[in-house]
């Protein structure tokens, strides 16, 4: 085991689950924020991929290219819809909801690549839907403008499109993880820029500053820089498990510090969904074992 990956694994997932934190104390948008965080991302990132000499060696492909910039366009997607999930419910439902991204993994290789889904796996598909609707709550789904406000949307929307980011960057091998982000969060910038409201920027405190630039150069640039630097070093199995240290930092800042107190039905809805979560990622891993 490498011990040094592995704390810089750990950190890098500490830092991002006070993601949400830091983005409920920028005082702008979803998408103005999204932006900021792309631009930081592609100068810390592009800066670190330039300075270690790693963009000599790239191997490009323009299959993988084209590939890198659809799952661009899913990872923007991504964050935009993660944010304005964070602007409409609590840190704590949203990062659940969120990290059901494996479980829609799961089903798109059943739909689109024929991989059987075991009994097991689709009964975790279930105790994480069951999960949802406690963490959520039975009336919200009495209405669809309710549940549109509730925010459960936006966060469903970020967990499919993470989770698409993920099936569609399968295929790519032989781009370095540097390239890719950086040519992602390229596309971040041309993506948004039509869109972009710079009035929000206009009278922002200090601080507002302090957390906008936080969420893109700590966030994005040197989380993904430990997460890459560490990422190559550790078995699937660890990284796995460390993957789960983010939403318990999310989660627990959201309770000492956002005073977010879940009802008896939300915890156990947020156990039963990482329940279904570690069963999905750890099951083949121990197949594999044997």
């Amino acid at each position: 085991m490498n011990v040094s990956a592995m704390l810089k694994m750990t950190l890098a997932m500490v830092i991002f689950g006070s993601i949400g934190f830091f983005t409920v104390n920028t005082g702008i948008p979803s998408e103005e924020l999204v932006f900021v965080r792309c631009i930081c991302a592609t100068l810390f990132l592009g800066g670190m991929w330039f300075f270690t000499g790693n963009y000599k060696v790239e191997k490009w492909s323009r299959r993988e290219v084209f590939q890198t910039m659809i799952c661009g366009v899913f990872l923007v997607l991504n964050w935009v819809f993660l944010f304005k999930a964070f602007e409409e419910m609590s840190i704590s439902v949203a990062i659940s909801i969120y990290n059901l991204a494996p479980i829609f993994v799961l089903i798109l290789g059943s739909f689109f690549l024929k991989e059987k889904m075991s009994i097991g796996a689709i009964i975790a598909v279930v105790i994480c839907f069951v999960g949802s609707v406690f963490i959520i709550g039975m009336k919200q789904f009495t209405s669809l403008t309710v549940l549109f406000n509730s925010g459960f949307i936006w966060a469903i929307f970020s967990a499919i499109c993470y989770a698409m980011t993920m099936f569609v960057g399968k295929g790519i091998t032989q781009l370095s993880a540097y390239a890719m982000t950086f040519i992602q969060t390229i596309v971040g910038i041309v993506m948004l820029f039509p869109i972009m409201n710079f009035d929000v920027f206009h009278g922002l405190t200090g601080w507002n500053w302090f957390y906008i630039l936080g969420t893109g150069l700590i966030h994005t640039g040197f989380v993904y820089y430990l997460f890459f630097d560490s990422l190559r070093h550790l078995p699937t199995i660890v990284v796995s498990a460390l993957v789960f240290v983010d939403p318990v930092v999310a989660i627990l800042l959201d309770i000492v510090v956002l005073d977010f107190r879940p009802t008896v039905w939300q915890t156990l809805g947020i156990f039963l969904i990482f329940g279904g979560i570690i069963y999905t990622l750890v099951k083949p891993n121990k197949s594999l074992r044997e």
